[in-house]
């Protein structure tokens, strides 16, 4: 039954025509019961042009409502019995229903204004019929009170439906907008996502590949000159390649799981991994100074890994930029409630990161920088090479 409800709301065309041909079936009886002194075509015209814009009613509201109403005066001026006035009779037939029919229609799905016309018209229509087709001293009066509670029944009838419709509308409206909402925060929430395994990714992989390219070109040097050194390199790229390896194993890890469960659980490098990477750098030759000004142990764990990845970036562009014989100094400071970054290098001055490699390290550091609330300035030192400085609040805000 909800089905056919809901059918018979998705098409009211079927639901206007079954409501006018109930009616005109009723209609069929007063065949048998024809007024005298009216014309049989003429009360079967007016019939049909009472109750056949009841079709269009949903569709056309204003248009079929005045068609009924002129159907209503041209029934007031054909349809009266020969001595109606002596007999006290009028004639009152089941389309009439229209009329009342064609009120509520108005107030529910066209607006007051519509209505009220309409029913001004019905008013003088109605105190013309009471006056001249029945008479006020034969009880005109008592119908024309009839006929204004029926009207004004059909008028709060319609302004109930109309409110209820209303309502609906701003309830789908509501729905419709609240699903565009979800679906643009569904979007900003996988970008932000795609973004930080991007940044993930190419700091693991930038940094592995950099340190395995440098090693690569050293061993393929010494290799015949100092089999030893080779040997060594050859086991530092090694070792970065396991390191890289297990990283991206465990961003796949998170990719691939739905629940997080069955998920490596190794932490995320943070601010107290600096010596170890200092160490690291060091093993590949790029000599590196680290100097660490307060305590970064209670840091969260977000600022931290933005630190750990800010400073592996920088070192790893120093690998790939500075030249043979650069070296680099790391500086991290812990002033109350913000940290201070400052990577340099004394390699060649004035390299365009943009032009070399993209710049997507920069971009990169630069959105780690953002996302916890701070800043990152990078480019050419006042003594030369390249300098990386960083500013982030302890609180990631």
């Amino acid at each position: 039954m909800r089905r056919l409800s809901l059918w018979m709301q998705a098409h009211p065309l079927v639901g206007d025509s079954v409501i006018a041909a109930c009616l005109a079936v009723f209609e069929l009886l007063s065949l048998f019961n024809l007024p005298d002194g009216v014309n049989p075509v003429v009360f079967w015209v007016v019939g049909a042009a009472l109750l056949a814009p009841l079709v269009i009613r949903r569709r056309n509201p204003v248009l079929s409502a005045y068609i009924v109403v002129v159907a209503g005066y041209a029934q007031l001026l054909t349809h009266a019995a020969t001595e109606a006035s002596h007999t006290h009779d009028a004639v009152i037939r089941i389309s009439d229903m229209a009329l009342g029919i064609s009120l509520y229609t108005l107030v529910a799905y066209a607006g007051r204004w519509h209505a009220l016309r309409y029913a001004a018209l019905l008013a003088v229509g109605s105190v013309a019929w009471a006056w001249w087709r029945i008479g006020w001293q034969n009880g005109g009066v008592i119908a024309i009170i009839v006929v204004t509670i029926t009207f004004a029944l059909c008028w709060v009838l319609g302004e109930f439906i109309g409110a209820r419709h209303a309502y609906q509308n701003e309830v789908a409206q509501r729905l419709a907008l609240l699903e565009t909402e979800r679906d643009q925060q569904a979007r900003i929430a996988v970008g932000r996502e795609r973004a930080r395994i991007a940044r993930e990714l190419h700091d693991v992989v930038a940094h592995a590949v950099s340190v395995i390219v440098v090693q690569a070109d050293g061993a393929a040097y010494a290799v015949r000159r100092n089999p030893e050194l080779a040997e060594r390199a050859v086991q530092t790229i090694s070792a970065t390649g396991r390191e890289a390896l297990t990283e991206l194993r465990r961003l796949l890890g998170v990719l691939r799981s739905e629940d997080g469960r069955d998920v490596d659980r190794t932490p995320q490098p943070g601010a107290g991994s600096l010596a170890e990477l200092a160490e690291r750098v060091r093993g590949v030759g790029l000599p590196v100074t680290l100097t660490v000004a307060g305590d970064l142990d209670d840091l969260p764990a977000g600022v931290g890994l933005g630190i750990y990845r800010i400073v592996q970036e920088s070192l790893t562009n120093t690998l790939k930029h500075a030249g043979p014989g650069a070296s680099a100094d790391v500086t991290v400071t812990r002033q109350g409630e913000r940290i201070e970054l400052e990577i340099t290098d004394n390699g060649a001055g004035g390299r365009q990161l943009v032009g070399v490699s993209g710049g997507n390290g920069l971009i990169g550091m630069r959105e780690r920088a953002h996302v916890y609330g701070g800043s990152l300035a990078a480019g050419p030192g006042p003594a030369g090479g390249w300098r990386v400085r960083a500013v982030l609040p302890v609180d990631g805000a």
